[in-house]
């Protein structure tokens, strides 16, 4: 009887046990699942030190790593990446000791911070602090020091440049503190663009040009470059230029249609097409990245490279087009096609989003009309600012999922 019972207690308390087990090894998945799917939020940066060097604190919400992509040895340029922490918006800022200017976004990996150094210099150490002593934050800390100075070397020997350097990328352009929008006043001096009933399509075009330029500027969030302020002729290859030397997010040209029919009325907007793409290469020189990407010289890498930083770019200027669209309707009237592509000229860069927007034809009387009035051309340069700011929106939105 009492082996009975002894086996039955044996056998209800393994039961028990097991069961407990099953339990504990349910919570602990839940708990696991739980954490890798929480979402990190980056709540604020600060910065400290100075001289030789500098740190950078990064607030988060939850414990997090981070993967340095660049450490600034070798171009002036750290860039550190943090997987699954979402920044609500870019942040931007001037820097202090070897940090000359900070910026951060979202990408596809995580929230990425990019520092350029006023100095050679590269990150000295990195490291997660939980929350302690009343902190309720993470705190993810990066050092970044200046580099040791340089030993006392002959005359003679330090004038000549070691052979290693010329093999070294060279130094990026400095990070903007703003999203950089190009504004293009299509036509300009000598070159008068359509000309309507009441005038030329290239004081159209600045008028509109220097409207989008002064909603943009008002907001805070823009650098705006334009390509002309003036009635000047500008070079197209050279408007081009200007969008890649400033380091543009978003290119876009400001033109008025024209067409053999008096009633053809309305907007559109054009992007690089299919036969434009063979013509981008033109616009790769010596100093750009892409020709520095492959140090053996390797032709095959650097038209792979080139082939997929296009296509990212016409993606991109799909993408804004799709939103410029979108805001003009019901503002302005728009074709029945109004997406169009074609290989203008000033749509040719390989590296900068760009659309060309046909605000209306002058050789219609409504169109050319609405083109001229102040109160409807900053009705509609406010629908093209507002897919401005929708698409940088969008853009930090779906690189956070």
């Amino acid at each position: 009887m009492i082996g009975r019972l002894t086996g039955g207690w044996v056998r209800n308390r393994g039961r028990a046990i097991a069961a407990s087990l099953a339990v504990a090894v349910g919570l602990t998945a839940v708990a696991a699942s739980h954490a890798a799917t929480e979402v990190v939020d980056l709540l604020k940066i600060r910065m400290g030190g100075d001289g030789p060097e500098t740190r950078m604190v990064i607030e988060l919400s939850g414990s997090a790593s981070a993967r340095v992509v660049s450490d600034g040895s070798t171009d002036h340029r750290v860039v550190v990446l943090l997987p699954g922490v979402t920044a609500a918006q870019g942040q931007q800022g001037s820097g202090r000791g070897v940090v000359k200017a900070w910026t951060l976004d979202q990408t596809s990996g995580g929230a990425r911070l990019q520092m350029d150094l006023a100095t050679d210099g590269q990150v000295k150490r990195r490291f997660l602090l939980p929350p302690a002593d009343g902190i309720a934050t993470y705190r993810y800390v990066i050092d970044v020091a200046a580099a040791a100075p340089l030993l006392n070397i002959p005359r003679a020997t330090a004038a000549a440049p070691p052979i290693r350097t010329q093999f070294l990328p060279a130094r990026k352009p400095a990070l903007p503190l703003k999203k950089v929008v190009v504004i293009d006043a299509g036509h300009g001096g000598k070159d008068a663009g359509a000309l309507g009933a009441n005038g030329y399509e290239k004081d159209i075009n600045l008028a509109a040009a220097l409207t989008l330029a002064d909603q943009l500027g008002k907001t805070g969030r823009y650098k705006v470059v334009l390509t002309r302020d003036s009635d000047v002729y500008i070079p197209l290859e050279d408007r081009v230029r200007v969008a890649q030397r400033a380091g543009a997010d978003l290119f876009i040209s400001l033109h008025s249609d024209s067409g053999p029919e008096a009633d053809l009325k309305g907007a559109s907007v054009y992007t690089l097409s299919d036969k434009g793409t063979a013509r981008s290469s033109r616009f790769l020189t010596q100093d750009n990245w892409l020709m520095k990407a492959s140090l053996a010289g390797d032709q095959g890498v650097r038209d792979i490279l080139f082939d997929l930083t296009q296509r990212a770019t016409r993606n991109r200027s799909a993408i804004f087009a799709q939103t410029l669209v979108s805001d003009i309707e019901g503002k302005a009237p728009l074709l029945r096609r109004s997406h169009r592509d074609a290989g203008f000229m000033v749509l040719l860069a390989p590296d900068v989003p760009a659309v060309l927007l046909e605000m209306g034809f002058v050789s219609n009387p409504e169109d050319e009309a609405r083109l001229r009035d102040p109160a409807s051309r900053a009705r509609l340069m406010s629908a093209v600012a507002h897919a401005i700011d929708a698409h940088f929106s969008d853009t930090i939105k779906l690189a956070s999922r």
